[in-house]
């Protein structure tokens, strides 16, 4: 009999009986169902920027954070606020706007959680809790309005833990719009905390007391003394951006020397804004408050004649939302 051939006019090779197998091992072992990872969302509401941080955790036993999506908008509300006392109608509905944008985002990432904190603008707003009422009103989102102290101790407060390896006197520095926050750790124990209103955009109003120069400089006098050989922790976009044009930023490197910090901030002072976003490629909300941050960070750290500055690009957002999983954990 000729041989079967296929449409294509080869001849069909002969069908070849496969052996079962014996699947009772596979059928009857027990399914391993994929855990779902939780996701976090922390809004920091500045006097600078408004920033939205998603992370990821991966590790429920570590835990292991991986961040998903960080967004930044320079909303700038602390240049209402330290120079009018309250917040524009303008600005009003661009927060409202963007509360509404963040809002679609934690549902796109399937958010499980979140905190949104505003701090020292919405603090000094005269309108700053009618705006909160409306926002929530309007989207949903709650907003806590935090003190400096609660801001400080956010920021650092969950780090204390990871950083108890860094041996020595540490003072944790983070500089906003509004404010400064400080933490001085001893051998990873929490030993001061405070906060100033001293900060960049308050700096470039002209609306930093000189009672609040003289508070920080004479808490630090008297701290430096029973706390010797103290290094900085430096914390907020501008070190972070300060770090990366004093060229020492690298993957063996931790953080900057002072002294490179100072030849740093020589070279930006003397420059008008747009010469610093011509020059050194940066936006026009970073070009303006950068020289404030590098002045706020030099005279810390000659008060308490520190030599050297740890950068570990943590910040208020971090602080939220290791706070949020630690509650889940109680």
């Amino acid at each position: 009999m000729a041989a079967e051939r296929t449409c294509l006019g080869h001849a069909k090779t002969p069908s070849r009986r496969v052996p079962r197998r014996n699947c009772t091992n596979i059928t009857n072992r027990p399914m391993k169902m994929a855990t779902k990872k939780k996701t976090y969302a922390a809004i920091d509401i500045g006097s600078n920027a408004v920033r939205l941080l998603i992370k990821e955790l991966e590790n429920p036993e570590g835990p292991v954070f991986t961040k998903v999506q960080l967004v930044r908008v320079p909303l700038r509300l602390g240049f209402d606020v330290f120079s009018k006392g309250y917040i524009t109608d303008s600005k009003k509905k661009d927060m409202v706007r963007l509360m509404k944008a963040y809002k679609h985002l934690m549902k796109i990432y399937h958010v499980d959680d979140y905190r949104a904190c505003a701090t020292s603008a919405m603090r000094d707003a005269a309108n700053g809790q009618e705006i909160i009422d409306g926002i929530l009103k309007t989207t949903g989102i709650r907003i806590d309005i935090i003190d400096g102290k609660e801001e400080a101790a956010i920021i650092y407060g969950n780090h204390i833990e990871k950083s108890s390896s860094l041996k020595g006197n540490l003072l944790y520095v983070d500089v906003g719009g509004g404010s400064t926050e400080t933490n001085l750790i001893s051998n990873g124990q929490l030993i001061f905390s405070s906060s100033y209103n001293i900060g960049t955009v308050r700096m470039l109003n002209g609306s930093v007391q000189e009672s609040e120069w003289k508070r920080l400089d004479s808490d630090l006098r008297r701290l430096a003394p029973s706390y010797s050989g103290i290094d900085l922790i430096g914390s907020g976009g501008n070190i972070n951006k300060l770090y990366k044009l004093s060229g020492e930023r690298s993957l063996e490197s931790t953080g900057m020397s002072v002294s490179s910090l100072k030849k740093t901030y020589c070279s930006l002072a003397p420059m008008s804004v747009e010469e610093r976003i011509e020059r050194y490629d940066l936006k026009p909300d970073r070009a303006d408050v950068i020289v404030p941050a590098a002045r706020i960070f030099l005279t810390i750290a000659d008060t308490v004649s520190a030599d050297y500055i740890y950068i570990p690009m943590i910040g208020l957002s971090d602080g939220i939302i290791d706070g949020l999983y630690n509650r889940k954990q109680k």
